[in-house]
Formats: C-alpha cells, structure tokens, sequence
C-alpha cells in the first residue's frame, strides 16, 4: 500500500492498526508493528476486534428489522467487511446511511467502496465527530437523514478515542438531543472491567507510550452515555454477548456493546 499525499506511512493511526486485527490490508509497517505489540502484550484483542466487528453488524440488522432506515455512522474507520450501509441495505435497500471521519486515508478508501444501493442513500462527510453542530447542520447530513423519523447513531468504538478533556458524555447528549424519540443509540467501547486485573495492568503498560490515544472506561461510565434511553435487551454486555455467539472466541473480553432507544 502506497501513501496518498498528505499521510505519514511512519506514524501509526488506529484506524489502519483496526484495520490490521480485521485482516485488512490497508496499514502500513508502523501499524502493523503497533498491532503486534499490542496483540503480544493483550492477549485477545485482535478477536474483540473482530467480534466488536460483528456486533455492529448484528446491531444494525435488529434494527434494521425494527424499521429503521437511517444511520448516522460516526468514527466510521477504514471501509471493511460489513460496513453499515451493507448490512442495512442488505435488509432493506432504501435504507440511508451517512458516515462520519475526519482521517483523509479513510475518506480515501471510502470514496472508492461505500456504494449505495439505488434505493438508498450512502454518503461520507470528512468532519470532527468533536464537533457535533458542524456535523448535524451539514447540508449533506440535514439532506440524507430525516430527523423527525428514527435515526440509528452509531458510535461503535469511537468514545475511547475521545479523551476526558474533550468531554465524551456532552459529545453523545449533544448528538442524542437530535434524535427524535425512539431513535436509537448503537456504543461500544474499550472496558478494563471484563478481564483479569493483571491483564489490565500489562494493557497499561503496554499502551501507555503509544501515539495513539485510547482510554478504556468501566461499565458504570459507559452505562452514563445512555442517559435518556431504555437499553435494549441484554443490556451493556461484552459485545461477543449481545444477541448471538460470538464469531471468535472473546476470552478475555476487552469490550462493552449495548444499544439504547431514545424515550
């Protein structure tokens, strides 16, 4: 893979070291080199990434089957496997579905991958998810999505990249406060709580001189982000939990999944 204009291939950037553990081939050395420590030191994590993988798919086809026919998909990442809008669309064709990144690669790969159907609607806006009212008052957002009728707000793995400082509680109200009642909330994210204590201890060790910026919350924090809504059943559980088996084996369990409707 060569280097569009404007990316250091020498810096490692979490979306290509995701990309990596789900067996895509768009990272460069320095990822993969941060993957591999990682995976060497964090027994798992390249599993809890494939089946936090899985439960985005498996949470937009429930809703998808519930009637829902719009995502708002934010932090998307490299385009993969089952990406939103083939999930949903793959249900129901007319489904409409708007991405949100701020890393020029991943717009790069999107710009080439997320077709839509002729039915529906795919789009991707280069954007901050930090800054909510730019998002939601953009015209490609305010044309393609109808807030007045349920919205999926997919925020899959993408609040542990959002340091405290930058206040990932009044970042989800804010983008909450748009969705109109019985719209959804789609979250996962990195948790300390489900593995042994001196797995986490190495976790720390291991991550706590990486470029990259990710904070594992406990379930008590995260359960907090779906204020305002009835958490679906099973509730927030290890995502290898919710509503299947899991499709790799997911011991020990690094990440928490639940989906939320709006009241």
């Amino acid at each position: 893979m060569s280097a569009p204009p404007g990316i250091n291939p020498n810096i490692p950037h979490s979306a290509r070291v995701y990309d990596y553990w789900l067996g895509g081939k768009d990272n460069f050395e320095a990822d993969r080199r941060v993957a591999e420590a990682t995976m060497a030191a964090v027994p798992g994590i390249r599993e809890s990434a494939r089946n936090n993988r899985a439960f985005l798919g498996r949470a937009v086809r429930h809703l998808t089957r519930l009637g829902v026919r719009q995502f708002l998909d934010l932090g998307t990442g490299i385009p993969s496997q089952g990406n939103t809008h083939e999930v949903a669309q793959a249900e129901a064709p007319e489904s409409r579905v708007v991405y949100v990144d701020n890393d020029p690669i991943v717009m790069t790969h999107a710009r080439a991958l997320l077709t839509s159907t002729e039915e529906g609607r795919t789009a991707y806006l280069e954007a901050d998810v930090r800054d909510p009212a730019a998002v939601l008052e953009h015209p490609e957002v305010r044309e393609i999505i109808d807030f007045s009728q349920p919205v999926a707000l997919m925020m899959v793995a993408i609040l542990m990249h959002i340091s405290d400082a930058d206040d990932p509680a009044g970042l989800v109200k804010a983008y909450a406060d748009a969705l109109p009642t019985g719209g959804y909330l789609v979250l996962s994210h990195l948790t300390l709580d489900l593995v042994p204590p001196r797995t986490a201890e190495d976790y720390l060790a291991a991550t706590a001189h990486q470029a990259m910026h990710r904070t594992p919350r406990t379930g008590e924090q995260i359960t907090r982000y779906f204020d305002g809504f009835d958490l679906v059943e099973p509730g927030l559980v290890a995502v290898s939990e919710w509503h299947d088996t899991p499709l790799f084996p997911d011991e020990p369990a690094w990440m928490y999944g639940g989906v939320g409707r709006k009241r």
